[in-house]
């Protein structure tokens, strides 16, 4: 337990600095989170060289916990996730100011909005989520591949966004477009593997 509360702190906090970094260091996002992705990936590689972690099987069973014999867990907190995000998006002032900020970032900000902190808010929101997925996992896999664990991950997020219909431009976008996007993408790579 101490170790989930800690990865999930720990990703958040690397959010928020990639959020630092795009908001107070004028850096731009695709930049600054691809290049500290390319950083984290080193130096753990660095640390871990000579470790060889195994994971004790509570912790695996986080996602291979059966439901009427189907390892179903995954999908579940996925579907959660999702169903969370949305209700962050459509229900609340944050995700309102979200929506503002990517039609419109010098508008909103005018409207007194701390475009800053809200930045900085989706960024560690971000990080939260990927500790999470990171637990799930590494929990479904039973291992821990430091050297290359998540590689390619983030051209199948960015692509199953688009496909849900979410503009580069900002301003448009939905968490239910991001879902059918993730199923579109995840079919279609799993055909191509068959």
């Amino acid at each position: 337990l101490i170790a989930l509360v800690a990865a999930m702190l720990f990703g958040s906090l690397l959010g928020e600095g990639n959020g630092l970094l795009i908001s107070y260091g004028k850096m731009p996002p695709f930049i600054a989170t691809l290049g500290s992705m390319q950083i984290l990936r080193s130096v753990t590689q660095y640390f871990m060289k000579t470790q060889s972690p195994s994971l004790p099987d509570g912790y695996k069973e986080i996602a291979r916990f059966s439901i009427g014999g189907q390892q179903l867990m995954p999908i579940l907190y996925w579907a959660v996730a999702a169903a969370v995000m949305y209700f962050v998006s459509k229900h609340t002032t944050f995700g309102r100011y979200v929506y503002a900020i990517g039609s419109n970032e010098r508008t909103t900000r005018l409207s007194g909005v701390n475009v800053r902190k809200v930045k900085r808010r989706v960024y560690a929101l971000t990080g939260l989520l990927v500790a999470i997925a990171a637990i799930i996992q590494t929990s479904r896999i039973g291992s821990m591949d430091y050297a290359s664990a998540g590689s390619g991950f983030e051209m199948d997020a960015i692509a199953a966004v688009i496909v849900g219909g979410t503009s580069m431009s900002g301003g448009r976008g939905s968490v239910i477009g991001t879902v059918f996007g993730t199923l579109i993408v995840a079919v279609m790579n799993n055909l191509l593997n068959l």
